[in-house]
């Protein structure tokens, strides 16, 4: 006899309680929450649903059917993890979380997805006729994925979601559904799978996926008071500045409101960035600082 657990069926209701209502089907009892039925049933009649084991480890039948199944993918929240078991991921059944099985995580720990992330999967069932939810693979990204305009994603910025780990690089689908790659040399740590990310779009790579970057732009790492040195040279015509790191620090204080070794280090963080020049008495904006602020 075919499992009937992750499919929906059609059953006799057969008794009730206080809590619940019970329906067969092929000899099997299944418990219906008493609180789900739109209109109370009557021993003798039909109810559909889908079919689950739930929390208790009781075949359990609710009308509120999921979008998983086994050949269609949702995106399932993590819940909660078990390092002896995988992640639990929440795919719209009451009372009840699958789970994905370690054996599809990344061998290292610290990249296993945490509370709130997100990983697409559909339905599996093992010989023992648990339910599970297992990962989608490239091809099935592949299959929701969208074309991109060059012209209108080039250097924006995008939110993503990891789905695959690789020692080449990370692959990510964005929230448009446009898949992405980032090389190793393009983030300061390795994502964790399921992670949503904040990308830039830094070219595009032969198979059509967006070469990405998870590094801030030059700008975004230089820090406020650099920021703030930047901006006020971008506004001198000749965008230079009569300071340098030799300035009296009233001076610096009077003009810029920082003190002077805050100055040094703002001074020192654009110089390493190739945004300005010193020399003494005068720092000056470099001639394709702007071009670098922008990439």
């Amino acid at each position: 006899m075919d499992s009937i657990i992750g499919t929906v069926v059609t059953a006799k209701v057969t008794d009730e309680n206080d809590e619940a209502y019970f329906v067969q089907i092929d000899g099997q009892t299944l418990w219906v929450d008493k609180t789900e039925p739109e209109k109370p049933l009557h021993i003798g009649g039909l109810y559909e649903g889908f079919v689950y084991e739930n929390e208790d480890h009781h075949l359990q039948m609710t009308r509120f059917v999921p979008e998983i199944s086994f050949d269609h993918f949702v995106w399932g929240t993590v819940v909660r993890t078990r390092h002896d078991l995988g992640v639990f991921v929440d795919v719209g059944l009451p009372n009840k979380d699958l789970v994905v099985s370690l054996d599809e995580l990344p061998t290292i720990s610290r990249l296993w997805p945490k509370k709130d992330d997100r990983l697409y999967v559909k339905l599996a069932r093992d010989n023992k006729q648990r339910l599970w939810a297992t990962l989608a693979e490239l091809t099935d990204f592949e299959a929701i994925a969208k074309p991109y305009d060059r012209a209108q994603v080039k250097n924006t910025d995008t939110m993503a979601t990891v789905f695959r780990l690789k020692m080449a690089g990370t692959s990510v689908i964005t929230d448009d559904n446009h898949l992405g790659f980032v090389h190793p040399s393009e983030r300061e740590q390795e994502p964790r799978m399921g992670q949503h990310v904040k990308a830039r779009v830094i070219g595009f790579l032969r198979d059509g996926e967006l070469n990405l970057s998870l590094k801030p732009r030059g700008y975004e790492e230089i820090g406020d008071d650099a920021q703030m040195l930047l901006a006020a040279l971008q506004h001198q015509a000749d965008h230079a500045l009569p300071f340098w790191d030799k300035s009296d620090p009233d001076d610096i204080r009077n003009y810029f409101g920082i003190s002077k070794s805050q100055f040094k280090r703002a001074v020192g963080n654009l110089l390493k960035q190739r945004l300005i020049s010193q020399q003494p008495g005068e720092i000056k904006l470099l001639e394709n600082a702007d071009e670098q602020a922008d990439d």
